[in-house]
């Protein structure tokens, strides 16, 4: 079981920045992948960015070049830095985990989600 706990949303100007932070439970190490979703109201959850264990990174295409995701393997942590915030990026962001165990089966752990608000 890992519980993960999000921080570091608010309100921000257009054009500002925000790092959220997704404190787990559990040694992230083992954690095969850590992601980053949103959901805004009356609209589906997406993917924003994802880490594997490895490192490898990947982006919707609505933030590369804008938010940066990382993890703190020592402090059991994922990050999303946010720049250049727009109207467009309000919406609840959410921390995701999946564990694969070495027979294969998965699991899907979320956070209780941070608002994240941007005033044009």
């Amino acid at each position: 079981q890992v519980q993960l706990v999000e921080s570091g949303g608010g309100l921000v100007q257009a054009g500002g920045s925000l790092r959220l932070s997704c404190a787990a439970s559990a040694s992230i190490s083992s954690i095969n992948a850590m992601a980053w979703y949103r959901q805004a109201p009356g609209k589906q959850r997406d993917l924003v960015a994802s880490i594997t264990s490895g490192g490898s990174t990947n982006y919707a295409d609505s933030v590369k070049g804008r938010f940066t995701i990382s993890r703190d393997n020592a402090k059991n942590t994922m990050y999303v830095q946010m720049n250049s915030l727009k109207p467009e990026d309000t919406a609840v962001y959410y921390c995701h985990a999946l564990v694969i165990t070495p027979f294969a089966r998965r699991y899907d752990y979320w956070g209780q989600g941070t608002q994240v608000t941007v005033s044009s």
